[in-house]
């Protein structure tokens, strides 16, 4: 097992590609279960979650081609048969997203066996929203030895899905499943997500007929086929939001090539009121911290709120602050586990349930760290990147998860970090 190492104390200067949406390409490849036609995924990234999903679509009868690299990467999706309707445990288990197949395999199939997929790290993320958007659409469903078994004998039809709450990976279900359902389909209180907006572009460049994308109101009308297409999947906010905070805890300056300011408002505005600058060029955003740090609270809400995938990014950012921040978490009751590692590391972080009360210090120190979720780690490198010393981050294969070429990217703005055996 690798492990990263930091050398941290150098200021951040440079360029660094965003690279395509791991959590908007992992629904975009789902689509290709809804079509006999071939989809052309663009900006796709290699990350461990993308092979994990086409090791599930494979063996659902997807035949998957790729060519390219970098943003000229793309992968060629077919299926013109389906091969199965069951999503077998040890393929779901290895990632949560694996759940988006339900849908598609519904709409297509009218019936789908999924493994329920299990624990997640950072908190309870129960699957009731996906199979009760289903039970709208005309599916019957029943959970039996750990899988959801779905039928519409008939086909999906046209219903009104209003969720209790918001959800990305539900409302992606649903959409999916609509797009293929006899008659008009309503999805209410549906997630506002970029992700959102950039899987209804491709299901209508399919042939879908979606309104309301970016709204919190979708309305579907049901084809009977969806055809092939080309798609480019959008640039990562996440990936983005991570760079800018790692130009702003070195003090450096930092362009990220192919970023949208609309995409991370939220977190921008925090930014600015933190010090760091943000401004929009010809090619994306460059994102500098040239006089210091101010404590800054922020609240993680749904889109277009500040995004809980920044949380922990913002809380490293915190800890070398001016004075203090009090950081609420809103989406996921544990999403906090950074915190003893960052303690390890000289921060100074309180925990009152919800909320972390951050107190900047004037140094961290390098320290072995471990990372426990994706986010986490890549808040550890971060922390890194300003101590003083070295830093060992362990168990980093929750970053190859999420971040293409994370070393390679910093690297080439100045960090001294590089990929090890542990």
């Amino acid at each position: 097992m690798d492990m990263i190492r930091v050398q941290g104390g150098r200021s951040l200067s440079g360029r660094i590609g965003v690279s395509g949406a791991k959590n908007a390409a992992l629904p975009l490849m789902a689509t290709s279960l809804l079509s006999r036609e071939a989809l052309d995924l663009a900006n796709v990234p290699r990350l461990a979650d993308i092979s994990s999903m086409a090791e599930l679509l494979r063996q659902h009868g997807v035949d998957i081609q790729q060519s390219g690299d970098g943003s000229e990467r793309v992968m060629r999706m077919s299926c013109r048969d389906l091969a199965s309707t069951t999503a077998p445990y040890d393929l779901v288990r290895k990632m949560r997203a694996s759940v988006l197949v339900l849908g598609p395999l519904l709409a297509r199939a009218g019936e789908a066996r999924v493994s329920l997929p299990g624990g997640c790290a950072i908190g309870n993320r129960p699957v009731d929203l996906h199979l009760s958007a289903m039970e709208d659409l005309g599916a019957e469903i029943d959970i039996t030895g750990g899988f959801i078994e779905a039928k519409a004998s008939r086909g999906l039809r046209g219903g009104k899905i209003a969720f209790a709450q918001v959800s990305v990976g539900a409302t992606e279900n649903a959409l999916m499943a609509a797009a293929l359902a006899q008659g008009e389909s309503v999805i209410l209180n549906a997630a506002r997500e970029p992700e959102i907006v950039d899987l209804a572009n491709c299901l209508i460049a399919m042939g879908a007929k979606i309104e309301g994308a970016g709204t919190d109101t979708l309305r579907v009308q049901g084809v009977s086929a969806l055809h092939a297409a080309r798609h480019t999947v959008i640039p990562d906010r996440i990936e983005t939001g991570t760079y800018a905070m790692a130009a702003a805890i070195t003090g450096g300056a930092i362009e990220l090539v192919g970023a949208r300011e609309s995409h991370l408002t939220a977190a921008n505005v925090i930014l600015r009121k933190a010090g760091v600058t943000v401004d929009e060029t010809p090619d994306g955003l460059l994102v500098k911290a040239v006089n210091g740090l101010h404590g800054t609270d922020a609240m993680t809400e749904p889109f277009p709120g500040f995004p809980t995938d920044l949380q922990a990014q913002f809380m490293a950012l915190m800890t070398v602050a001016d004075g203090a921040a009090m950081l609420t978490e809103t989406i996921f009751e544990n999403r906090f586990m950074h915190v003893p590692e960052l303690a390890r590391m000289g921060a100074n972080i309180t925990v009152h349930g919800s909320s972390a009360l951050v107190r900047g210090v004037r140094q961290l120190r390098g320290a072995p760290v471990m990372a426990t979720d994706l986010r986490a780690s890549v808040s550890l490198v971060l922390a890194g990147l300003a101590a003083k010393g070295e830093t060992e981050v362990r168990r980093i294969y929750h970053l190859d998860r999420g971040y293409e070429r994370l070393e390679e990217k910093l690297a080439g703005c100045g960090a001294l970090i590089e990929r090890v055996p542990q």
